[in-house]
């Protein structure tokens, strides 16, 4: 008998795919400014962070990819990092540059939120929470 549930799948997270124009200025960004690790293989360049794996693939005008949507709009808004000391971090962030959407917030008791703005303008929130409220 098939399993019912989707915990009974084994569901778990693998990767984010993400198109750009220039794949190492991408995986460079996300190495400077998140922390990430740059993993190299043979025809690709993919990126390790917080525990989840970034696949980076290269576009190249005329290749049929659309440009990046206008926000808000449907389908994936954004993806979201969990983080220690959002304050510093934020001063961190803008120190090098990095385009805030939304300043560092309580979004209600225990949960602190940013927004900022990638490669190509993804949507990364950053958000610390407090363990006492979860």
């Amino acid at each position: 008998m098939p399993p019912s549930t989707p915990a009974a799948f084994g569901i778990t997270w693998d990767h984010i795919h993400l198109r750009t124009p220039d794949v190492e200025a991408t995986a460079v960004w996300f190495r400077e400014m998140l922390g990430a690790e740059i993993v190299r293989s043979p025809g690709r360049t993919d990126l390790a962070l917080g525990g989840a794996k970034i696949f980076l693939a290269q576009m190249s005008d005329g290749d049929g990819v659309a440009p990046p949507p206008t926000p808000p709009h449907q389908g994936l808004d954004h993806f979201a990092f969990s983080v220690v000391d959002i304050d510093t971090l934020a001063e961190q962030l803008k120190a090098k540059g990095v385009a805030f959407t939304t300043e560092p917030l309580n979004l209600r008791p225990g949960l602190r939120i940013c927004f900022i703005r990638g490669p190509q303008g993804i949507s990364i929130e950053l958000l610390e929470r407090d363990p006492k409220y979860t």
